[in-house]
């Protein structure tokens, strides 16, 4: 199977219009990937094409359109590249001539902790590259490299720039140092609406191929066959990992020596900051009857009658706060929008985002001053046993 995108390295290329971006990324993959032209403007939304990179491993590219992109729809563009910029790893930032717009894209990447690959393209029609590579490193401090997409000159270099680049915290695996080969893990996955007709949920089906990798034994139940499942078992298993909504019963069936946790928990380190999201579960307690929630969520989806982001959370919410706490829902990709008027953002596990784009949404929210969590770790709050079950180390 193909990596997900989500799990994939995020390289997004920036730059003003007609710089090259898209012929860049075509030089570097060695593909027509992006449409190339010489009008400026060509590139619009934002261009995503997953590909092995060697010798850096599965990547995303993202051609974005041009900075400097003028009128009410080059706003609206510069707007769709500020979201690619969220869930970037690696950028590469293209210039062909002295950096002026590009320096608050380049400050507002290394705020975020976002390394920054500066390229000066054309390098076979610049009158001087050299001086733009020079005007680069006094403006922005960075060693640019000076390539041609046109020609392929020094190309292979950006490879050699990403690699050098590339992010060094980046978890492994989904369960950390909770299992271990030989270990007995439980996976409890209620069957709900939620979950796809003849299928498990993304987070289910990574949960288990990361414990299969590992040489753990697995073991898999729906709730309704806990007790019937724990019976059968000649050991209690070291660890079970159930889904969050069904925490409160999974914790009072579970066998004392087994750890806990579930797998939005699980997410929430995998893909997030697990301390930020323990520590906003913590501001739960100071919401009232008029505070305002924001539920983010990665995907979109219609709406379900038992869906735990616009049903199940807000009603938890509602029964200890009371019905008037106001609860909004935000899906999809988009920036958070109106931060300051909320009061606390409960977000989803992120099987869907890659990680520096959770980290960018929780970025957004502790410039706001405003108290994120995640969906397990909210649940397991409400529910009492947050201090009670296993959250995995990172």
């Amino acid at each position: 199977m193909d990596t997900p995108r989500a799990n994939r390295l995020h390289i997004g290329v920036y730059g003003k219009r007609n710089v090259g971006k898209s012929s860049l990324v075509n030089a570097i993959t060695g593909q027509s990937i992006a449409v190339v032209s010489d009008v400026p403007g060509t590139t619009t939304d934002p261009v995503y094409k997953a590909m092995e990179l060697h010798p850096v491993g599965p990547v995303v590219f993202i051609d974005t359109a041009g900075l400097d992109d003028v009128g009410h729809l080059g706003r609206l563009r510069v707007d769709k590249t500020r979201e690619a910029a969220q869930k970037t790893d690696v950028a590469l930032v293209v210039f062909t001539g002295e950096p002026d717009v590009e320096a608050e894209w380049v400050a507002d990447l290394g705020r975020r902790g976002v390394p920054v690959v500066a390229v000066v393209n054309k390098a076979d029609e610049l009158a001087d590259a050299e001086a733009v590579r020079a005007a680069v490193k006094a403006r922005l401090r960075l060693d640019a490299v000076v390539v041609s997409a046109r020609t392929g000159q020094n190309v292979a270099a950006i490879r050699d720039a990403i690699l050098a680049e590339l992010p060094d915290d980046e978890p492994v695996s989904i369960t950390g140092a909770l299992a271990e080969p030989g270990d007995l893990v439980l996976l409890v996955m209620p069957q709900d609406i939620q979950a796809p007709k003849g299928r498990l949920i993304l987070p289910q089906v990574q949960t288990l191929r990361d414990l299969l990798d590992k040489k753990c034994l697995v073991m898999s139940c729906t709730t309704d066959r806990l007790a019937e499942t724990l019976a059968a078992l000649s050991r209690p298993p070291k660890l079970i990992i159930t889904d969050s909504q069904v925490f409160p019963v999974v914790h009072a069936a579970k066998p004392p020596e087994s750890l806990l946790t579930s797998f939005s928990v699980l997410f929430a380190s995998y893909k997030g900051d697990i301390d930020a999201f323990v520590a906003g579960a913590r501001g739960i307690d100071a919401l009232t009857a008029t505070s305002r929630v924001l539920i983010a969520e990665s995907c979109t989806h219609a709406p379900l009658e038992e869906d735990i982001g616009r049903v199940k959370i807000p009603a938890l919410l509602r029964r200890r706060f009371g019905e008037t706490l106001q609860v909004d829902m935000l899906s999809g990709p988009g920036l958070l929008e109106d931060l300051d008027s909320y009061d606390l953002v409960i977000h989803c596990g992120g099987c869907m985002f890659n990680r520096r784009h959770v980290l960018s949404r929780i970025d957004e929210a502790r410039a706001h001053g405003v108290p994120i969590s995640n969906y397990g770790i909210t649940i397991a709050h409400l529910s009492g046993i947050l201090d009670q079950i296993t959250l995995a180390p990172r």
